[in-house]
């Protein structure tokens, strides 16, 4: 089947893929200095830059979800079991053995069964666990009428313990998108496709032109 340059990422969608990837990249260092792993800024730097990057990770999340809920784009997260088996056992062999993915990458459809579901729970369990447990750990004392109060009933350590094990998850998570980053056809073909926008798409029958047409003037 032929293949065409096609505009699969969008400008907010790249923008945003890298603003979060800085983001997540400054947290997680502030984060390990902050728990004591190592010291390069020292305590009080580190915790504000931890501060100011987790304020700018929540409005930038604030923004995509405007940005997938006004695009349509939030499809792409709808799982389906379709291809799924199908999907881990190229995971688990397939790749090794240099077979054809099973899966073919649209406009439409920008992610395998797979990644759908590890996104998912992304967005749906870790990022909120790492979002509530920051604002609770943040706000954990404030003084009201002169009294030191709180208004979160759980412990600061319970508070600080899931916390830190979201930013391991996160940590984990991210590794392994970076080594499936590099499993396209060639080893920068996705990261290329990421920073340009535009890849080397099968153009299938549910593609029409027009559609990738109306793609590119969104741009």
């Amino acid at each position: 089947m032929a293949k065409e340059k096609v505009l699969i990422y969008k400008r907010f969608e790249r923008f945003w893929h890298w603003a979060q990837a800085l983001l997540i990249s400054l947290l997680a260092l502030t984060g390990f200095e902050i728990k004591g792993s190592y010291s390069l800024l020292g305590f009080e730097s580190a915790v504000s830059l931890h501060n100011f990057s987790a304020v700018a990770l929540m409005i930038l999340i604030v923004f995509s979800i405007f940005w997938h809920l006004t695009t349509d784009e939030w499809r792409q997260y709808i799982p389906t079991y379709k291809n799924l088996s199908a999907q881990l056992k190229y995971y688990t062999s397939g790749i090794f053995k240099g077979e054809e993915h099973p899966v073919k990458k649209t406009v439409r459809r920008k992610m395998n069964p797979l990644q759908v579901l590890s996104y998912l729970g992304l967005k749906l369990v870790l990022v909120p666990l790492l979002v509530f447990s920051g604002i609770f750990y943040m706000s954990y004392r404030f003084t009201s009428g002169g009294q030191l109060m709180s208004f979160t009933p759980f412990t600061l350590e319970d508070i600080a313990f899931w916390h830190v094990l979201g930013a391991y998850l996160l940590v984990q998570f991210t590794l392994i998108h970076m080594y499936m980053t590099t499993t396209g056809h060639t080893v920068t073909e996705n990261l290329r496709a990421m920073l340009t926008g535009y890849e080397d798409l099968e153009v299938e029958e549910q593609e029409p032109r027009e559609e990738l047409d109306k793609n590119l003037q969104t741009n």
